[in-house]
């Protein structure tokens, strides 16, 4: 829902180079926030619309995916999450209002539980896995009661790292324009 910066240039890379049929659903990549509460229902509207369903349904962490989920009703077509960053360890913006109003959680939570519903939890890299699942307990720590702690091992179990790809054909242009025994 978030379809800018590294979040697209990841999207359109997997179209690129899988070897499956990838259909990208997006929405522009702006309002970071509005996208991670209101991308699901806008998403899932256009995922209704396809005259096809998909084998397997890919999203990003800025997607609230048990939201959307719900909203597809599709629980036969395996969802898997990606995550490029998460809101559990990725650092606020110093003039961010969110944390001093207590507002900061919601968004972790938002990837806990899209965490939790998928089939599948792919992270770009070890360090990232690590200490996504590394802050969980704490995280979880914090809220009065029900903390259901067994939900980390459950995502433990169902995750792995999927490191970014790279499209070696920009390295082999650039070293066109250096002498042969000047190449970096």
């Amino acid at each position: 829902p978030f379809f800018t910066g590294s979040h697209q240039q990841w999207a359109e890379s997997l179209k690129t180079f899988s070897q499956h049929e990838v259909e990208l659903l997006t929405l522009p990549g702006r309002h970071w926030k509005w996208r991670m509460h209101g991308g699901a229902v806008s998403l899932a509207g256009k995922f209704r619309a396809l005259d096809e369903k998909p084998d397997l349904i890919l999203v990003s962490d800025m997607l609230d995916l048990a939201l959307f989920s719900s909203l597809i009703q599709e629980p036969s077509i395996p969802k898997a999450i990606y995550f490029h960053e998460n809101q559990l360890t990725y650092p606020w913006s110093p003039g961010d209002p969110d944390p001093g109003l207590k507002r900061d959680n919601h968004y972790a939570f938002i990837n806990y539980t899209s965490a939790l519903v998928a089939d599948r939890v792919f992270f770009n890299s070890a360090y990232h896995r690590n200490s996504f699942l590394g802050a969980l307990p704490g995280f979880l720590q914090q809220f009065p009661d029900h903390r259901e702690m067994e939900n980390i091992q459950i995502i433990r179990e169902k995750s792995a790292v999927l490191p970014l790809g790279m499209n070696f054909s920009q390295l082999a242009e650039a070293k066109e324009g250096f002498p042969e025994n000047e190449v970096p």
